[in-house]
Parts: C-alpha cells; sequence; structure tokens
C-alpha cells in the first residue's frame, strides 16, 4: 500500500512539474512576442525570472524600479496583495501597448485559463490602435 501511494504521490510531482515547466515556456513566449512586437529591447529577458518583471516594466513604460516588487510577498499581509495590483498594474499598461483596452490586464490576473487566452491574443494578435 505504501509503495502505491509513493508512487502515485511521484507520478503526480513530475506531472506537476511538467504543467508548470509548460506554463512557464508558454508566458516567456507571450513576454518575448510581446516585446518584439512593441519594438522594446532585449525581448530575451523574458526567460529569465525576475528580469521578465523588468522587461515587463520596459512593455508598459513603467518605472523599471518596480522590478523589485517581486520582494513585495515576502511582507507579510499585505505584500502578496500589493504585489498583484502591481503585476496588474503592469499588465493593463502592456494591453495599453498592444492597442487593447486597459483592463485585459485586470482579466490576465484575475481569470485562470481565460488569462492565457488573453495573453496569447496579445502576443500573436493583431495589435488595434
Amino acid at each position: 500500500m505504501a509503495n502505491g501511494l509513493a508512487a502515485l504521490l511521484v507520478g503526480f510531482g513530475v506531472m506537476m512539474i511538467i504543467g508548470l515547466l509548460a506554463l512557464y515556456i508558454y508566458m516567456a513566449l507571450v513576454l518575448m512576442t510581446i516585446a518584439q512586437k512593441t519594438k522594446t529591447p532585449n525581448a530575451w529577458l523574458a526567460w529569465i525570472p525576475v528580469a521578465n518583471i523588468y522587461l515587463m516594466t520596459d512593455i508598459g513604460k513603467v518605472p523599471g524600479w518596480l522590478a523589485i516588487s517581486v520582494l513585495f510577498p515576502l511582507v507579510p499581509y499585505l505584500g502578496l496583495p500589493i504585489f498583484i495590483g502591481v503585476l496588474a498594474w503592469m499588465w493593463w499598461k502592456i494591453a495599453e501597448a498592444r492597442g487593447r483596452p486597459g483592463w485585459w490586464g485586470l482579466l490576465i490576473m484575475l481569470l485562470p485559463v481565460v488569462n492565457l487566452i488573453l495573453m496569447g491574443i496579445l502576443a500573436w494578435g493583431e495589435a488595434k490602435k
């Protein structure tokens, strides 16, 4: 019984790692494509953790020092909501940079699965102006 449970947990862990890796690759491709289409330099930063947040600040034309917002979740109680708010604002500005309504940034932050679709539209769809 214990061997079966251990095998199930290992299998679940492997599937989680594969899923998270696929999600990371998708997000990096989206961010890199958006950077290229907005003519933002150093689009390759999309593949580097934390540097991709800096790339988001460049794309959205918000202050680069906001990249330190990745440290906000370390602050008890208010850190995570503030970080989510900063990311929502960045996505708002990125959506506007691609010619879409800014409220798409809120949808990207709040709606699972829909966010993946909207990110894909921002990256590979035609820019609206």
